[in-house]
């Protein structure tokens, strides 16, 4: 595949992301969106994720459907570089990620064969191998400063395939795919905001190795709103 990944609006108005399921009841009203560059009382729940190609990410969601995955229609098949983090600066995070894409350098992911998260959790996943060590810096770097947090779990790169499905079904998903492999580049992340319906709408796609274009960040607020 030659095409770049890049996350576009249009596949997040209609995803999901894992942390929407954090909770049954409807997500706190916040006093202002953070598409305006003002702060929620309650702070803003962010994630950032690298994209995939159309072409990948519609033959992943196939995949993970036939596995009887529910989310397979609502997640788009991505890498999760920051999952579900709160902020009380949506100011400072944005310069914050804009800063570490602008010291990234595209490179090249491949995903090949399954792991599986199993007992701990009910997920079976394509690994990570080229590209893995980039996903662990951008991470680390990107999980400081207004994102810093500690996390329950070590992090790893990695791709869903199958989640909350049955043990057999689990099972399916980690042989049939233990021979799978793509590669792509990726030459940009997306910075998302978990919105009050429990969507995770895309206000940002930052460009790698380029300087943060500080009136670009309105225009995304406005075109993902």
């Amino acid at each position: 595949m030659t095409s770049v990944s890049k996350a576009t609006a249009s596949d997040t108005g209609r995803a999901a992301h894992h942390g929407a399921r954090k909770g049954s009841g409807p997500a706190p009203r916040r006093s202002a969106a953070a598409g305006n560059g003002q702060t929620p009382d309650e702070g803003i729940s962010i994630g950032v994720i690298l994209g995939f190609p159309a072409e990948l990410a519609a033959a992943l969601q196939r995949w993970r459907a036939s596995f009887g995955d529910p989310m397979a229609t609502t997640v788009p098949a991505h890498i999760t570089l920051v999952t579900t983090t709160m902020t009380q600066d949506w100011e400072a995070t944005r310069r914050h990620v804009r800063k570490v894409a602008s010291q990234q350098q595209p490179f090249t992911v491949t995903i090949a064969g399954t792991g599986s998260f199993r007992p701990v959790s009910p997920v079976v996943f394509l690994n990570v191998e080229a590209g893995f060590g980039e996903c662990v810096s951008l991470h680390r770097r990107l999980q400081t400063g207004p994102l810093e947090r500690d996390l329950p779990f070590a992090y790893h790169p990695h791709v869903t395939v199958a989640h909350d499905v049955a043990p057999k079904s689990l099972d399916e998903a980690e042989t049939a795919l233990k021979d799978y492999s793509a590669s792509f580049p990726v030459a940009s992340m997306g910075l998302y905001e978990h919105d009050d319906n429990g969507i995770w709408q895309l206000r940002e796609e930052l460009d790698f190795g380029t300087e943060p274009d500080e009136h670009r960040g309105e225009a995304g607020a406005a075109n993902a709103g």
